[in-house]
């Protein structure tokens, strides 16, 4: 019995137009690929809070300047009809109130 397709698929054949183009199961080897370079910093190299004080400064601020106009008229607005609401609310559950609105 010749075994079916999904045993065989992890096998050294050829795979691609021209050959083969990975390894076997556990040792992707391929060939190298062209035209791509990497560059490696070493760890104790580098210094990851470089600017990190000043990139927060003005990073938090161009973004603060950019989003104030969407967030403050809304927020603005809510908070004195709130403030009226509350005010209001006060108003007609007082003494006077209750004497101008009765029956």
């Amino acid at each position: 019995m010749r075994p079916s397709q999904a045993l065989m698929a992890g096998g050294g054949g050829p795979l691609g137009k021209h050959g083969k183009f990975l390894g076997e199961w556990g040792n992707f080897g391929g060939q190298p690929q062209k035209g791509i370079i990497s560059y490696v910093l070493s760890a104790n190299k580098q210094n990851p809070f470089a600017g990190a004080a000043h990139a927060a400064i003005f990073n938090t601020w161009r973004r603060f300047s950019a989003q104030v106009l969407y967030v403050a008229p809304p927020m603005i607005f809510f908070y004195y009809t709130m403030s009226w609401a509350i005010d209001r609310n006060h108003f007609l559950n007082s003494k006077q109130g209750r004497a101008e609105f009765s029956e």
